[in-house]
């Protein structure tokens, strides 16, 4: 079975298809097509402004997607979008668009959980039975483990998502967006050397990074671009921006670590999944990695293909939907800001 996918609950938009083999198997990407809306330095997205965007790429990107995989309109099964959660306007953009792919090619619907996808698509990828999976991404911090045909949630963000925490900081610091402010933020902090000291707020499973970002945005106003830096209260060392990207993502890496250890011995798993785009952050996988290690397990985790917004894991989940029976009526074809990843039933998994 093949299916078309279509993902834009934030600032990427995303079209991928996909084939199921008759007889399992692994799944075959056709192909798996991207374009993202970046907006000015020191500003976010809005969403009138990414659904605009949305609305002016769809159908470039769905015949780009088509072109690749060499298909016609007679060989898809069934058409996948993002449900939620996200961006009201973006999801609105893109449920249009399914809709009326929908209607004009006589195609099936299946609303797609958007943190579902990211789970399943960084399953088929990575070939992890059933770990632990820490799904981090701009608007969503979660642990989550599998459990009775659920995808049950340990531990998440108590206020801001750990991706929106860094986003907002590279606003502050007025960092490029392209190609991602998280990126951009990594390569910051590869050139740091001073630990700076900011708020460690762990809350038994749970996490909060909007005191983290209040602290540092007041530090990084204190930080003299134009002498290189300003010197640190305690040690007298010169703290660059560098050094407050390296502090920053020290800090809330370690914080995810804590808890998704607390979520491996609670479940006796030996296995983490890292999905999400930040996700593809290499200091997140090693800092996991280290952790996984001394417990005698091990870390799975894609790059920026799979773990950053895209259109192939809303087709890989909505086919495993597709397959087991379960369709979106075009009455129900709506979306959502707020849709959780346990409210999910996982009829594909045992």
């Amino acid at each position: 079975m093949i299916a078309l996918g279509l993902e834009g609950s934030a600032n990427k938009l995303g079209v991928g298809l996909i084939l199921h083999p008759p007889k399992g198997g692994a799944a075959h990407i056709l192909s798996n097509v991207r374009h993202t809306f970046v907006s000015p330095p020191g500003e976010g997205f809005l969403p009138k402004d990414t659904a605009k965007h949305h609305r002016l790429w769809i159908i470039r990107l769905v015949r780009q997607a088509m072109k690749e995989a060499a298909l016609r309109v007679e060989d898809i099964n069934c058409i996948c979008y993002t449900k939620g959660p996200g961006m009201g306007a973006p999801l609105q953009s893109v449920a249009v668009a399914a809709r009326m792919l929908g209607l004009l090619w006589e195609k099936k619907l299946v609303g797609v959980n958007h943190c579902v996808g990211h789970i399943e698509m960084g399953r088929e990828i990575t070939g992890a039975q059933n770990p632990v999976v820490l799904y981090v991404s701009g608007g969503n911090t979660q642990v989550i483990a599998y459990a009775s045909q659920r995808y049950r949630i340990f531990g998440e963000a108590l206020d801001i998502a750990v991706g929106n925490c860094l986003d907002r900081f590279a606003r502050t610091l007025r960092i490029s967006n392209d190609p991602a402010p998280g990126y951009n933020i990594e390569q910051m902090a590869k050139q740091g050397r001073h630990l700076v000291d900011l708020p460690y707020a762990v809350k038994g499973m749970d996490c909060s990074f909007s005191g983290i970002l209040a602290s540092i945005d007041i530090l990084a106003e204190k930080v003299d671009a134009n002498q290189g830096g300003r010197k640190d209260d305690l040690t007298n060392e010169v703290i660059t921006r560098e050094d407050l990207c390296f502090s920053l993502q020290e800090t809330v890496y370690a914080m995810l670590v804590e808890i998704t250890e607390r979520a491996m011995a609670h479940v006796g798993s030996s296995q983490v999944l890292i999905v999400g785009g930040v996700g593809s952050n290499e200091r997140l996988q090693e800092m996991m990695g280290i952790m996984a290690r001394n417990r005698r397990g091990s870390v799975f985790a894609t790059d920026e293909r799979f773990c950053i917004d895209n259109g192939i894991m809303i087709a890989h989940a909505g086919l495993l939907a597709y397959e087991t029976g379960s369709t979106t009526a075009f009455e129900d074809s709506t979306c959502t800001q707020r849709f959780r990843t346990d409210e999910v039933f996982v009829k594909w998994r045992e």
